[in-house]
């Protein structure tokens, strides 16, 4: 048994439905078993939730590299900063902003671990998590040109969904003391 399958038999009856999914998205579809765990470890960050993160970091660690690891947490770290930067940007509406330099170091986007394709990808996932709609369309275009599917876009976001989902669902259990 695997740790995230460990984890699924915590869900409660009411998650059902995410327990399903989240075994469905991890172990079939159109991205490659690192982009898989790659997208589900950088989305477990940053929905937050430490113990789905350390079950599905210890399943990927057991399919993919520490490089890809690596590039996962990057990913993650560099999106909470992002978002919240770029989402505001865009929310405010104010050329002024806009016109301002960021300043904020962002080197690992263009020299990743393993490949900018993949490390985009994974922001991708994180930037929908946290709902920024200038980094989600930036890193979408990024992905496609550099030979991703719209197929494969798209189940890296069922990922992403369904992972935020399970920590919500776990969260809940560990308020409701509860299976």
């Amino acid at each position: 048994m695997t740790a995230t399958d460990a984890l699924r038999d915590l869900f409660p009856e009411h998650a059902r439905d995410i327990k399903l999914n989240l075994q469905a998205v991890l172990t079939d579809g159109p991205l490659s078993v690192p982009q898989r765990w790659g997208v589900a470890v950088a989305s477990a960050v940053a929905a937050r939730n430490p113990t789905l993160t350390q079950a599905l970091t210890a399943d990927a660690r057991a399919a993919t590299s520490d490089a890809l690891l690596d590039d996962t947490f990057a990913a993650a770290s560099l999106m909470a900063m992002n978002n919240v930067y770029y989402r505001f940007n865009h929310l405010i509406a104010k050329p002024s902003y806009a016109a301002l330099p960021a300043r904020l170091r962002m080197n690992r986007l263009a020299k990743p671990a393993t490949n900018r394709t993949d490390f985009e990808l994974f922001s991708l996932a994180v930037s929908a998590i946290n709902g920024c709609e200038v980094c989600i369309r930036s890193h979408e275009k990024v992905v496609i040109e550099g030979g991703l599917t719209e197929e494969q876009v798209q189940h890296a976001i069922r990922i992403a969904a369904t992972v935020n989902a399970a920590a919500v669902a776990l969260e809940l259990v560990s308020a409701d003391g509860q299976r």
